[in-house]
């Protein structure tokens, strides 16, 4: 999507500002890969990120955080009650209200959004067309790709020649590594797998759990109450991992900023 508006545009439009709001908690390769878009392709990128108490951050690739500190200010700022799949604060805050803030602290009073939702994702763009104000009527949405009628495929298509790319597995246009690494809206399957291939991603994750447990009770200190914490699971990926039984359950949606 970025790549068209500077074709079209003969590059960045003045008026236009292009934001990375990093939650702490994303893979490198996709920090990377923002650095990359930036670089490769001569455009100004800004990078976010949740501060203390609601405040904006503004950093670089090279200062980003990388331990989930701006993921955990958004849990302090909450209570140090989790996110979960009822009350998916977290997109909300890290990414979407962040670049509002941003925004407003800029002077910006309404802007258009652009965001790339593709034309296959057909539950995505129903939700946007039918309130393309979703968090604010500072902001209208707009799905470019979708109106485009851009689909996975030409995504893939697009990627395929040039001269770099996201760098993590892909299957049928989707990597299961995208967002943050642990995403508690990723299916059980891919979270044990993602916790198989490096263990160590499961530490953040089971530790604010284990945080939680000071504010909350049963499952209101839990990501998900649906299934087990991530200790346990990081405890029995590797022999039990067929012991979920989640091998159908499909993702929920969540682009990180619907």
């Amino acid at each position: 999507m970025l790549h068209r508006t500077l074709e079209a545009n003969g590059g960045l439009p003045e008026e236009a500002i292009v934001c990375f709001a990093n939650t702490g908690k994303e893979e490198e390769a996709t920090l990377r890969f923002v650095q990359d878009c930036a670089e490769r392709w001569a455009v100004p990128i800004t990078w976010l990120e949740y501060l203390e108490n609601a405040a904006v951050g503004v950093t670089t690739f090279q200062h980003a955080a990388r331990q989930g500190e701006p993921y955990e200010a958004v849990i302090r700022q909450r209570g140090g009650v989790l996110p979960n799949r009822v009350a998916r604060y977290c997109s909300s805050e890290l990414k979407t209200r962040t670049m509002h803030r941003y925004l407003r602290l800029g002077g910006w009073t309404e802007w258009d959004t652009f965001i790339g939702i593709r034309a296959d994702e057909p539950a995505r763009v129903a939700k946007f067309r039918a309130n393309p104000f979703p968090e604010s009527k500072s902001e209208e949405v707009h799905m470019p790709l979708a109106i485009a009628g851009i689909g996975a495929q030409d995504v893939g298509a697009f990627w395929r020649v040039q001269p770099f790319d996201l760098g993590l597995p892909n299957m049928n246009g989707k990597t299961m590594h995208g967002n943050c690494d642990l995403c508690f809206l990723k299916p059980a399957d891919q979270v044990l797998s993602l916790i198989a291939e490096k263990p160590a991603r499961a530490i953040w994750w089971a530790a604010q759990e284990k945080k939680a447990e000071q504010f909350a009770t049963g499952n209101a200190c839990r990501f998900r109450d649906d299934r087990p914490s991530y200790a346990q699971m990081a405890a029995f990926t590797q022999d039990q991992a067929d012991a979920f039984g989640h091998a159908d359950e499909p993702a929920i949606a969540c682009y990180c900023g619907d």
